[in-house]
């Protein structure tokens, strides 16, 4: 049987990356990722774009190094041209700002590719249940399926 798809976003390579923060809401989904990611990622054909290799890159060199080194062995997807134009028609009929379009572009790809799950700490763009359904209503009138957008602590719980 083949294993469920996991698109990994990059805030959840930077939570594994980051020192502990001193923020406890911070810390506990730092802990919930590394938690995921020892127990559960096994159960999971894994994915990444080069979208989240470009932004994993940004930074602190030592720490892009590390994010960019947990992503070595996660199987990479393009972004092309229906991505980016179904992107565009997501960001209008959800109503996503302009500063939303990586986040729109993450949801086009795994929708596009068929992904069951967009891995996330994003949750306010991707991971919000408030713009689920227009996100779902977009993706379906356009022949897709929206994959299920959740944290690692939802895939703690199956």
């Amino acid at each position: 049987m083949d294993k469920p798809s996991v698109y990994i976003e990059t805030s959840i390579v930077s939570y594994l990356a980051a020192d502990p923060s001193r923020h406890p809401v911070t810390l506990r989904n730092q802990q919930l990722t590394h938690a995921w990611w020892g127990t559960r990622r096994d159960g999971y054909a894994l994915w990444a774009s080069e979208l989240v290799l470009r932004e994993a890159a940004n930074g602190d060199p030592s720490v892009a190094a590390l994010r960019l080194a947990l992503l070595q062995e996660i199987g990479v997807v393009e972004v092309d041209d229906e991505v980016t134009e179904f992107a565009g028609m997501l960001m209008q009929a959800v109503g996503l700002p302009p500063r939303a379009y990586t986040d729109a572009l993450h949801i086009a790809l795994t929708s596009i590719r068929g992904m069951a799950y967009l891995l996330t700490w994003n949750c306010k763009h991707i991971a919000n249940p408030a713009l689920r359904h227009r996100l779902d209503r977009a993706c379906r009138k356009s022949g897709y399926d929206l994959p299920v957008l959740c944290t690692p602590s939802d895939l703690l719980r199956g």
